[in-house]
Parts: C-alpha cells; sequence; structure tokens
C-alpha cells in the first residue's frame, strides 16, 4: 500500500484545482451535488446556471474537452433509462411528430438527465485532479472511520491486481488455444473464475499475515496535516455560487 498507484480517470496536470487539497475538493463536490439535488426539476435556469459553476471548474482543472465527455460516458445506463420514461409515462401526452409523449415522462427524463449529468461531472472533476490514495487520504482528514478508507484503499490496490492477473490469464489462454470467439473466450474465462477467486482470497490472506507481523492493527496511519484555511476561500465560493442557484431556484418554483 506504500505505493502511489495511478487510476484510469486520472488526468496528470498542475493546474490550481489539482493542486488543491483533497478534502477540500471533497467537500466541493458534496456540497456541489447536493445543491443539484435540491434544485426543482422544473427550474431550467438553474441547471443551465450550475452547469456554468462546473464548467468553470472544468476549465480551472485544465481538463480536455474530448477527456470529460468520455468520462461522463459512465452515466449511459441512466440515459438510457431517462431516454424509456417519455414513452412508459402516464398521461397527459403530447404529440411530437408521430410519437405520444408522456409529460410527466418527458420531465421526469430531464430531471435524471440534468442531475445525474452534473453529478458525475463533478466527480469527474475530482477524480481526474486527485490521485486514489489521496482522496483516501482526504476522507481521513475528514474524520471518515478509518477502517472504511483502510478497507476501500485495499480494495482499490488489489482490484487493480486481480485485474491484471486476468489480463495474464487472457493472454495465456491466446497463447494456447490461438485465436477464440467472444464468446469462447468469455466461457475459457468462467471456468478458471473460481479459481482465480480462491488464489486472490489466499493471497488477501498471506498480505494480512504479512501486514500484522509488521505492526498493522486494523487502520492506516493517520494522514498528513489538514488543508490550511486559505485553501478554502476559493472553493467556499464556488461553493456558494452553486447553493445561491438552488436557493434561488427553490424559492421562484
Amino acid at each position: 500500500m506504500s505505493g502511489v498507484h495511478a487510476h484510469a480517470l486520472h488526468y496528470h496536470g498542475h493546474s490550481p484545482v489539482h493542486r488543491l487539497a483533497s478534502e477540500v475538493k471533497i467537500v466541493a463536490m458534496f456540497a456541489f451535488v447536493a445543491a443539484v439535488i435540491a434544485t426543482p426539476t422544473r427550474e431550467v435556469w438553474a441547471f443551465g446556471a450550475l452547469a456554468a459553476i462546473l464548467a468553470v471548474a472544468v476549465g480551472l482543472a485544465e481538463l480536455p474537452t474530448a477527456f470529460f465527455l468520455k468520462r461522463l460516458s459512465i452515466e449511459l445506463p441512466f440515459v438510457i433509462f431517462a431516454l424509456a420514461m417519455p414513452f412508459v409515462g402516464v398521461g397527459p401526452y403530447v404529440e411530437v411528430g408521430s410519437l405520444s409523449l408522456s409529460v410527466p415522462g418527458l420531465w421526469g427524463a430531464w430531471n435524471v438527465l440534468a442531475k445525474a449529468t452534473l453529478s458525475v461531472g463533478a466527480s469527474v472533476v475530482l477524480s481526474a485532479t486527485t490521485e486514489v490514495p489521496d482522496i483516501l487520504a482526504g476522507f481521513d482528514r475528514l474524520r471518515a472511520p478509518r477502517l472504511l478508507t483502510a478497507i476501500a484503499g485495499f480494495m482499490i490496490r488489489y482490484l487493480e491486481v486481480v485485474v491484471s492477473e486476468l489480463g495474464r490469464v487472457r493472454t495465456a489462454i491466446a497463447a494456447r488455444l490461438g485465436n477464440l470467439s467472444r464468446r469462447q473466450e468469455a466461457a475459457t474465462l468462467a471456468s478458471v473464475a473460481g479459481t482465480m477467486f480462491i488464489r486472490a482470497y489466499e493471497r488477501g490472506e498471506r498480505i494480512h499475515q504479512a501486514m500484522l507481523a509488521r505492526g498493522y492493527r486494523g487502520t492506516i496511519p493517520p494522514a498528513a496535516t489538514p488543508a490550511l484555511p486559505a485553501r478554502w476561500a476559493g472553493t467556499v465560493a464556488w461553493i456558494a455560487a452553486s447553493w445561491v442557484v438552488a436557493a434561488a431556484a427553490i424559492l421562484t418554483s
């Protein structure tokens, strides 16, 4: 656990957002998502304002547009669900060409798309500008239970190990059985999944015993000192802007 392991969502950079302490960015993300959730569905202008606030964060993080949009694709299941809502919702209905669409379904689809996109976008900014160990350290400095942060850290670290081992198994299968169809490859991988699970369990036991022998007592040692108050100033202004928009939308709805 001592090494630093980059994750697929991280974008290496030296922007002002990259340099912020991780706990500052974690608080900002959760506060922004709470403002998005609190915003009434039919106040479309408010979602536009919140999108502009998020765009400021993306710009300050110096994230390429293509990178940001690609990472947003993780919300595709929500998009598919939202697109189905106008067709399965109840009346009243509105005619759009040859289609009869549910008005509550349309508003429901807008609610899912707008709130999911903005929330996922905020999480993308956090993950793109903060390494996983720093995120866990930030939660630790925010007084999250250390047992949970330790479990999350081990899970992420050894998930990478299992994925790497799966890649080696796929290479070995290709070397011994030649080019297989996706269906044949999936069936072969399924047959060795039990063996991989047992090996991962045994490896975990060995690692745990080795850690106990080196003085591990169930929690990771405390992380570095928290961010100075001056580091929070710009982030508090950004959070305040999002909540001003949410409050104005609530009062005018």
